[in-house]
């Protein structure tokens, strides 16, 4: 990789800044919590669920390593999304503790902030693969007809539709993921590629929930990556699916004392839909 910065940088005085003192005080054992529920994520299959602001939820692996495919709205008004794109510019492409997950424009504000990742040691292996992923997005029905010619419905794509659906939302809400537990990369091709999910029974990644939130995962149909289920040798990789479980918790009112939900960027412009009275092209030739 090219030890060139970043075009986005965090540092003392910031926006991008985080108190990780804070954040580090929500970890289990550092602040009392209650469970409030635990919502069961079966087999390629999908469940939205809703955490309040200054909730903790954490993503844990029940059974054996398999990948879980996470989208994420404001509860109030789902055209606020989590946006994978500019998270991977302001964070990285792969997440980890302290790592926030940005949404969309107008909004562009922090919707969650991992606390504490299991896997965080799991760094680059020796083919450039990292844990957690925001490189690439959900599997869906389309790319696999478009590769095999055969409809399938129980992609991550059409168990994302179907969580979603009670909450009134549509296929359209759908966005792109993070692909919670999944190892992946760029090959010296620089194309995108999957590994064996490292994550064993009782790994976890655990989110501080910064407003009110709509959440929905699919347990993917692919299980554990291990067996090839896309490409044009692919096979049926259910003896590598399992479950998915998510925990929610209540923190205890002190531990949030200071924390405010985070607020929208006080943007007031026009995009320049109202042109500026000034006339750039005489001031140019002045120059």
């Amino acid at each position: 990789m090219a030890n060139i910065e970043a075009a986005y940088r965090s540092g003392e005085g910031s926006k991008l800044e985080i108190n990780k003192a804070f954040y580090a005080s929500l970890k289990q054992g550092n602040a009392k919590r209650t469970l409030v529920e635990t919502v069961k994520v079966p087999i390629r299959s999908g469940i939205a669920w809703k955490v309040p602001a200054g909730h903790v939820f954490r993503i844990r692996v029940s059974e054996g390593p398999q990948v879980g495919d996470f989208n994420m709205w404001n509860l109030h008004d789902p055209r606020e999304r989590m946006w994978a794109s500019r998270t991977r510019q302001l964070q990285r492409a792969h997440v980890s503790t302290y790592d926030r997950l940005w949404s969309t424009l107008p909004f562009l504000r922090p919707m969650a902030t991992i606390i504490e990742d299991t896997l965080e040691n799991y760094g680059k292996d020796e083919d450039g693969g990292r844990v957690h992923d925001l490189l690439g997005t959900r599997c869906d029905p389309y790319i696999n007809y478009l590769l095999t010619g055969e409809d399938f419905d129980f992609h991550c794509h059409s168990n994302l539709v179907r969580a979603v659906l009670p909450h009134g939302l549509t296929e359209f809400d759908v966005h792109d993921v993070l692909n919670v537990f999944q190892c992946t990369g760029l090959n010296s091709d620089d194309q995108y590629f999957m590994k064996p999910c490292p994550a064993k029974k009782g790994d976890y990644l655990e989110f501080f929930a910064e407003i009110d939130l709509l959440c929905a995962m699919s347990c993917c149909p692919g299980g554990d990556l291990s067996v090839d289920f896309l490409g044009r040798d692919g096979v049926d990789p259910l003896s590598t699916c399992h479950p998915l479980e998510v925990d929610i918790y209540k923190l205890e009112d002190a531990a949030l004392t200071g924390w405010e939900s985070p607020k929208c960027p006080a943007y007031k412009g026009a995009h320049g839909m109202k042109l500026p009275a000034t006339d750039w092209a005489a001031i140019k030739r002045e120059l």
